[in-house]
C-alpha cells in the first residue's frame, strides 16, 4: 500500500461528467489498496469567471476580498468530487486549505506556504476516507484566508506530499507529461519517461506550462516523487526525479519559448558605484521580475544596460525609469517589443562543450537574428524576434535530435 496525492486542474473537473471521471479513477486507486489525497483546482474557467465580477463592481478591489471571493472556486470543486466519490462507494471528506493545516504567510493574492500541519489529513486516511483538499489557497497565523497565486493548486499537491511523507505526487494535466518541447510548435516531439528535478524546473521558469516553477522547487527540495499524467487516460506519465538517466548522445532535453519578452535599453548611464544596485533594487519593489541583464562600458564615465522583462510589467518599467532618468543622467531608454526568448534546456550540457554553438548555428543557418544571450550550467537562451520563435523551436528541436520518429508521431495519436 502506497500514500498517493492526486491533483487534478480546472479542465479536469470542468463539468459533471469530468469530475465523475475524476471519482472513477480516485475510487480506483483507492481499491488497489493505497491511501488517497486529492487536490484540485477550481471548475474549468471559474476563477477568470470570479475576477471578471469582481471588476465588474470595483476595477480595484481589495486584495483580501479578492481572497475571499476566489477561494470559493475551489470549494465548490471539492465538495462536488467528495460526493462524486461517496457516488463512487468510497469514503471521503473535503478539506478547505485551513482545514488541511496550510498555514501561509499573511500575503494576499501571492502567498507562500510557510507551514503545514500534517495531523488532519492523517486522521481522515486513518479513518479509511479519501481527502480532498482544495489547492490555491491556505490560512495564516490569524486565520485569514489567502490564495497562493499561479500554479498555487501545483504547489499544494506537492507541499501537502512532502508534509504528510507520500510516496508519490501525481499531477494530471490535460497532457501526457513533459516533451521535449510544446507539440502544437513541433509535431515531432517527443514525451519524455523521466526529467530531472533541475531540468523540470529551468524549463518550467522558461516558459513550459506543464508545471509551476514553485512546485517543482517544493517537489527539489523534499525529494517528493512527481509524476506528470494525462487526467483523459491511464498512459505512463513523466516522472520528475533527482537525476533523470539521460538518453544515450541526448544532450539537450528540452526546448522552451516565451512569448511575452521585451527588452529595455538606457543607452549612455552615467557611471557611479551603486547604479545597478539602485535600479534593480526600484524594478524589485514596484514588482518588476528583470530576466536577462547585460552592461557594458562604452567610455570611461558612461556605460549601456539592457535587460528583459516580462510584457506586462513594461508600463511599470518605464514609470520607475522616468523616476531615475536625472539620477543616471538623463541616458536614452530604448525599448524594443515583439521579442520572445528560446531556450534550451540539458543536464548533459555541463560536461560537453560546444552546445551553446550549435544553438547559435542553427539559429543563424535559420536567418534568425539573436538579440540578447543569457546562460546557466544546463540551459542557453537567445531573445529573438516573436515572428521568428516558432522557426527558432522547430530548427533547434530537430538539430539536438529530438524528433520523434514519424512512426511514434502517429502511434501517439492513436492512442
Amino acid at each position: 500500500m502506497a500514500l498517493i496525492v492526486q491533483k487534478f486542474g480546472g479542465s479536469s473537473v470542468a463539468n459533471v461528467e469530468r469530475i465523475q471521471r475524476v471519482a472513477r479513477r480516485v475510487a480506483q486507486t483507492r481499491r488497489e489498496g493505497h491511501d488517497v489525497v486529492v487536490v484540485v483546482s477550481a471548475m474549468g474557467d471559474t476563477t477568470d469567471e470570479l475576477i471578471e465580477l469582481a471588476r465588474q463592481l470595483n476595477p480595484n478591489p481589495a486584495a483580501r476580498e479578492m481572497d475571499m471571493l476566489l477561494t470559493t472556486g475551489e470549494q465548490i470543486s471539492i465538495a462536488l468530487l467528495a460526493m462524486a466519490v461517496q457516488a463512487e462507494g468510497e469514503l471521503s471528506i473535503s478539506f478547505t486549505g485551513g482545514l488541511a493545516g496550510i498555514g501561509t504567510e499573511p500575503v494576499h493574492g501571492r502567498a507562500r506556504i510557510t507551514a503545514i500541519d500534517p495531523e488532519p489529513v492523517r486522521q481522515q486516511l486513518a479513518a479509511g476516507r479519501v481527502v480532498i483538499v482544495a489547492g490555491f489557497q491556505g490560512v495564516t497565523e490569524d486565520g485569514s484566508i489567502t490564495t497562493l497565486g499561479r500554479g498555487g493548486s501545483d504547489t499544494t499537491a506537492v507541499a501537502l506530499a512532502a508534509a504528510i511523507g507520500a510516496d508519490l505526487c501525481e499531477i494530471y494535466t490535460d497532457v501526457e507529461g513533459v516533451y521535449t518541447t510544446d507539440p502544437r510548435v513541433v509535431k515531432q516531439a517527443r514525451k519524455l519517461d523521466r526529467i530531472s528535478y533541475d531540468e523540470m524546473l529551468e524549463l518550467a521558469n522558461l516558459g513550459a506550462g506543464v508545471l509551476h516553477p514553485r512546485a517543482v522547487e517544493f517537489a527539489k527540495q523534499y525529494n517528493v516523487a512527481l509524476m506528470v499524467r494525462s487526467s483523459f487516460n491511464t498512459n505512463p506519465g513523466t516522472l520528475v526525479e533527482e537525476e533523470a538517466t539521460m538518453e544515450q548522445g541526448q544532450i539537450v532535453r528540452g526546448i522552451a519559448h516565451d512569448m511575452n519578452v521585451v527588452k529595455v535599453g538606457l543607452v549612455g548611464v552615467k557611471s557611479r558605484i551603486g547604479n545597478l544596485q539602485k535600479l534593480f533594487q526600484a524594478l524589485a519593489d514596484a514588482g518588476v521580475n528583470v530576466d536577462i541583464i547585460v552592461t557594458s562600458v562604452v567610455k570611461e564615465d558612461q556605460s549601456d544596460i539592457s535587460f528583459t522583462v516580462e510584457s506586462e510589467n513594461l508600463a511599470r518599467t518605464t514609470l520607475v525609469l522616468d523616476e531615475l532618468r536625472s539620477a543616471f543622467g538623463n541616458p536614452e531608454v530604448a525599448v524594443e517589443e515583439n521579442l520572445a526568448k528560446v531556450s534550451i534546456v540539458g543536464a548533459g550540457m555541463i560536461s560537453n562543450p560546444g552546445v551553446a554553438a550549435q544553438m547559435f548555428a542553427t539559429l543563424a543557418d535559420a536567418g534568425i537574428s539573436i538579440k540578447m544571450v543569457s546562460t546557466s550550467e544546463i540551459k542557453v537562451s537567445c531573445v529573438v524576434d516573436k515572428d521568428l520563435a516558432h522557426r527558432a523551436v522547430q530548427g533547434l528541436h530537430h538539430s539536438f535530435g529530438l524528433d520523434a520518429s514519424t512512426e511514434a508521431v502517429v502511434a501517439g495519436l492513436n492512442e
